[in-house]
């Protein structure tokens, strides 16, 4: 049986707002994963050079996990919806191991046993992550008709910006009431301890808010909305990912080239965002020492000072009459941010290129998802196409993170300068976004 094909109704301001507000618990826990990670495992004892290495688990748990939450949610019908049980499954595991990862050190193991008890935190934190980060982005994808699509990933490029700021500020807020910085070697600070219980708070009660005010569509009138049939609505269930890989339009490439090189940029900044300020401002590579800590603390308020930028900069993007010209200047003011950093000196000043990044970052979160599900639309198989999709986000940061360690050699062992090779990722980066067709 064929369905006729129904446009997608115009939704409101707070039914868009609802579809992605679990986003900015699910993005505080994210949040305080990036900006912590390195802290964390160079508190521990890794060295500079291994860092990237720890970077591998995260991406790669997401090119494995998210496909399958795509694929499974595609042919997934419940009373409580298809996409929203994958999240409420991630997020509540995340929870758990947001309670676990940070105490690493504190459990009394040897150094090469609490990390990898951290390693295994952090793969299970990360899975989870995916897991419950992935069905916002199809839900719009499901739900919200192509003329909202952009205001849509606004919105959600919104409350992921805002749930950053808040992960990120939040080990520099509990230092300065009162919580130690400051910790025995080889143990993470109660600051950073206290920022993950926290964050998993808010995490489940967002999630339980999404949950409680989205109401997905029926498979009947998500085939109607969709220009699906019976038999291709069966299928999502059937498609092989080799198969909707040769089908997918040529845009989902494209994209992805633009993709690789953003992505590898920003793996770099999450790695070594940390030993490069407190080399260039507090003049240490020691992570025993107070100044690192202080330096850790204050890479989550560069990163909050990036979200704002986001924040800032994704309210200007629709002033743009070219999407595509937005979106590449957008990559060249973050390499611009990029190169700047290994020379300024002062901890204030920082905030210049910080805010610069996050111009790239309203673009990356907003514009790839716009143009690819727009190039999908009657393809059918969205959730796995949107799962295979994200695999332009890990497989990039996969082949960055196993190329760091060598690359940090090649650049004189200054974590200061991989800020300057993330910048010319994003100048290449901005160069290829002109190989993509828009849809009109």
């Amino acid at each position: 049986m064929n369905y006729e094909l129904k446009t997608k109704p115009d939704l409101s301001f707070w039914k868009l707002w609802n579809l992605s507000f679990g986003f900015f618990g699910v993005q505080i826990a994210y949040a305080l994963q990036s900006a912590n990670i390195s802290r964390i495992f160079a508190t521990l004892g890794a060295d500079p050079h291994n860092l990237s290495y720890f970077w591998i688990l995260p991406p790669l748990m997401g090119i494995l996990v998210q496909p399958i939450v795509g694929t499974l949610s595609d042919k997934t019908w419940t009373r409580f919806g298809r996409r929203i049980p994958y999240l409420f499954v991630g997020a509540a595991v995340a929870v758990l191991v947001m309670c676990l990862l940070p105490n690493s050190g504190s459990l009394g193991l040897t150094v090469s046993a609490a990390m990898m008890f951290g390693l295994i935190a952090l793969m299970f934190l990360d899975t989870s992550i995916n897991m419950a980060m992935q069905p916002f982005k199809m839900l719009v994808g499901d739900m919200v008709n192509e003329k909202q699509k952009a205001k849509a990933y606004s919105i959600q490029s919104f409350l992921c910006n805002s749930g950053s700021v808040l992960g990120f500020v939040f080990p520099f807020v509990f230092t300065f009431i009162g919580i130690s910085n400051v910790a025995e070697k080889g143990v993470v600070p109660d600051s950073v301890i206290w920022s993950f219980y926290i964050g998993a708070a808010i995490l489940i009660l967002c999630v339980i808010y999404t949950t409680m005010k989205v109401k997905e569509w029926p498979p009947k009138e998500y085939a109607e909305y969709n220009g699906l049939s019976e038999t291709s609505e069966s299928s999502e269930s059937s498609g092989n990912w080799i198969t909707l890989l040769k089908n997918a339009p040529s845009t989902f490439w494209k994209v992805g080239l633009v993709q690789f090189f953003s992505w590898a940029a920003m793996l770099y900044m999450w790695n070594y965002t940390t030993g490069a300020i407190a080399e260039v401002v507090w003049d240490t590579t020691d992570p025993a020492s107070e100044a690192f800590q202080e330096a850790g603390n204050w890479v989550g308020i560069l990163f909050a000072v990036q979200a704002v930028g986001s924040v800032i900069w994704a309210a200007l993007l629709p002033q743009f009459k070219n999407t595509k010209m937005a979106y590449s200047v957008s990559l060249l003011i973050g390499a611009v941010g990029f190169i700047l950093v290994p020379y300024i000196h002062d901890q204030y000043l920082q905030f210049i290129p910080f805010l610069l990044i996050g111009c790239a970052w309203a673009a990356m979160l907003a514009m790839p998802f716009t143009f690819v599900t727009n190039a999908l639309q009657g393809y059918g198989h969205m959730g796995a196409y949107l799962g295979l999709f994200n695999g332009t986000i890990c497989i990039p940061q996969i082949v960055a993170a196993l190329l760091g360690g060598v690359i940090l050699s090649l650049v004189g062992s200054h974590q200061s300068s991989m800020m300057v090779v993330a910048g010319v990722s994003f100048l290449i980066a901005s160069a290829c976004v002109f190989v993509i067709r828009e849809k009109k």
